[in-house]
């Protein structure tokens, strides 16, 4: 793999110790960029930041709420002190919750009220707007502080991390979909904004990754896979999960100014053919 050039630039990338992102964390060091890693974690920050100084680049650990303006205004002005202005922008803090699931893929009358069922209308708004928020506008917000150190300067651009389930909501997590189908359109629409003072923005849509987050619906508390995740091979064209190394390759090439200087409004799948199989 080709790895490009981005030799002294300052790369912000939140929910940088999450396991796509630091994957993305450590090979973006590799460019010779100056990685800035936000989490709300910060010793797992830390270790991610150390990992990669160990290889001889460079990185440094944030503590950054994304949900919190205050907090994201604190994070950028350590990361001005420490490496100067933000030149690209990952926005990778996301996830799901339980809370904002549901037990059956299909509603059953005859499961409502049942004590371990969780149907859709017993959703809580809270549950609901945690992950709509940690997903959407954890990315609305560090777009908001982080941005303004890229206007009129050349070579700068934002990535958003997406997800295929943007393009077809899955079941069982209607916020997580709902969060990821208005990130892709949100991507789209800073594109257009911004297409005047210079700043591409694009956006990478991985399919299916067994990570942390996703654990409980992929695989069951002995190791072996749910009914979930066998649907999910089944459709999947190329039948297996992807490795978090894979999103690499697309990373590099979006993020490269010379590769993709006139791409600016996409969202790139990477998931095996998930999203173009229809199933028959």
């Amino acid at each position: 793999m080709n790895i490009p050039n981005f030799k002294n630039k300052v790369v912000v990338i939140t929910g940088g110790a999450g396991v796509l992102c630091s994957t993305l964390a450590k090979a973006i060091a590799k460019t010779g960029a100056k990685v800035a890693i936000l989490d709300l974690n910060l010793d797992a920050a830390e270790n991610v930041a150390s990992e990669i100084k160990k290889d001889g680049f460079e990185a440094s650990a944030f503590k950054c709420n994304v949900l919190d303006k205050a907090s994201i205004e604190e994070c950028h002005n350590n990361v001005l002190n420490k490496y100067g202005k933000c030149d690209i922008l990952i926005n990778g803090a996301g996830g799901n919750n339980k809370k904002a699931q549901t037990t059956d893929e299909f509603f059953d009358p005859d499961h409502m009220n049942l004590d371990d069922n969780q149907d859709f209308f017993d959703l809580e708004l809270d549950g609901f707007n945690f992950v709509f928020g940690l997903n959407f506008t954890g990315t609305l917000l560090p777009t908001q502080v982080f941005v303004k150190d890229m206007v009129d300067r050349s070579g700068c651009n934002i990535l958003n991390i997406s997800s295929m389930n943007s393009f077809t909501p899955l079941t069982k997590i209607p916020a997580y979909s709902a969060a990821k189908a208005a990130i892709s359109n949100f991507t789209k629409w800073l594109a257009v904004h911004f297409s005047k003072v210079g700043i591409r923005v694009n956006a990478i849509a991985p399919g299916f990754f067994s990570t942390i987050q996703n654990k409980s619906l992929l695989w069951n508390e002995d190791g072996t896979p749910t009914k979930r995740t066998e649907k999910i091979l089944n459709n999947t064209p190329m039948g297996r999960f992807g490795e978090a190394d894979e999103i690499v390759g697309a990373t590099y090439f979006l993020l490269d100014n010379e590769a993709a200087s006139f791409i600016t409004g996409v969202v790139l799948p990477i998931d095996g053919g998930f999203s173009s199989y229809s199933g028959v």
